[in-house]
């Protein structure tokens, strides 16, 4: 693949997600139906990436940092009505993802948190 991956993995998660974003808050889709599609979504993302030769933990990781990267404006949202620090709930969320690539791609946690907050910080707002 010539493009760095998180060029190619932003905008191919970006479209479906912000869709099924706007089904949600138009009550076009209830919670359990959004998760299922994002999650279905994120699936197919990982096979494709994994058809094109990108290892699973790399493919992991940065659909990982992408989802981070498009969630920044609804943590920002989230973090007002909770009074707290946006800095709070981004590395909650960034240790949910690393918790979740530790378990399901044996890699370090450490090294997921590391790998996905260097990409989130480059990429991120």
């Amino acid at each position: 693949m010539g493009k760095p991956l998180m060029k190619v993995v932003l905008p191919r998660l970006a479209r479906p997600l912000y869709r099924h974003l706007e089904l949600l808050q138009n009550g076009k889709l209830d919670e359990e139906a959004f998760t299922a599609k994002i999650e279905a979504m994120l699936q197919r993302q990982h096979a494709w990436l994994s058809r094109r030769g990108i290892a699973a933990a790399r493919a992991a990781v940065a659909i990982h940092a992408a989802v981070l990267v498009l969630s920044q404006p609804g943590l920002r949202a989230e973090a007002a009505e909770a009074g707290l620090p946006l800095e709070v709930l981004e590395n909650r969320a960034l240790r949910e993802a690393a918790a979740d690539i530790a378990t399901s791609y044996g890699m370090p946690q450490a090294s997921a948190a590391d790998a996905l907050a260097r990409l989130v910080a480059k990429h991120g707002e």
